[in-house]
């Protein structure tokens, strides 16, 4: 009964001090701090940059060009570091700290700088919206209780290795990281949002989830799934595209013109 006492205990004490809420209002549970999570996410880059050699010229400067629309309109978000992963697969990501990751896969997919910036201001809305925090405390919380979080402030130690592993580092990073659902479809309609202020069209994300479908080996049911489906996705959207379409049309009223160029 004293493991179960000590169980109730760690959970009192994570519903009292690590509840927040996401940028939607949907209540989180956060046990890190920003400063962990960064460190985190420097860990992961620096090995991404191991694993993958980094594309330069033409593709690196469009990717770029893109990225920074969409970091500009975050303000005060601090700088982002972008680079360009010369792999076949279709994936992006956003990591605590700042950094960017694209993968040369996700251009013959993106067929234009508008879905691009819908894939790069959803994975940046991971970020704003700490779920990669939320990640990493749910599965600290459930599986192996409030010690994993300690183990973390030292992340070279076994508990921060595998929380690092949680982040999802590698080629399951990004479109295909398994966040939850409802996750998933937060991120979309804040990066839809997003992509629409720094002056990208956000009706191009309808197409670009339809060139995902058609890109894919065949998904399993919605229900055994950790993301939404396609069509669930481009429903979401275009529920949420009024609102993105205001906003669309006040960032090119204030003369938000992205043009970025894409490779040949």
């Amino acid at each position: 009964m004293q493991w179960i006492k000590r169980g109730a205990l760690g959970a009192l004490i994570v519903s009292l001090v690590a509840c927040s809420q996401s940028p939607t209002g949907r209540s989180q549970l956060t046990l890190f701090s920003d400063e962990q999570l960064s460190e985190m996410g420097q860990k992961s880059f620096a090995q991404y940059e191991k694993e993958l050699p980094v594309a330069q010229g033409q593709v690196d400067r469009y990717v770029q060009c893109v990225a920074q629309a969409i970091t500009r309109e975050l303000g005060s978000g601090g700088q982002w570091e972008v680079k360009v992963f010369e792999d076949e697969s279709a994936n992006a990501f956003a990591l605590p700290g700042g950094y960017i990751g694209v993968n040369t896969g996700l251009l013959d997919v993106a067929k234009n700088q508008d879905q691009l910036a819908a894939v790069v201001g959803h994975e940046i809305a991971h970020v704003l919206a700490s779920h990669a925090n939320e990640r990493v405390s749910q599965q600290a919380a459930t599986q192996t209780g409030l010690s994993v979080v300690q183990a973390a402030a030292g992340l070279n130690s076994a508990g921060g290795q595998q929380l690092m592993g949680l982040l999802g580092m590698g080629a399951q990073y990004g479109i295909l990281m398994p966040f939850s659902r409802k996750q998933e479809s937060e991120a979309d309609v804040l990066g839809l949002n997003l992509m629409a202020r720094a002056g990208f069209d956000p009706r191009t994300s309808i197409a670009l989830w339809q060139n995902m479908s058609a890109n894919s080996q065949g998904q399993p049911p919605v229900w055994m799934s950790t993301h939404p489906s396609h069509g669930q996705r481009i429903d979401n959207l275009q529920g949420q595209m009024d609102e993105a379409m205001r906003l669309y049309q006040q960032a090119q009223a204030a003369g938000k013109t992205p043009s970025c160029q894409r490779p040949g």
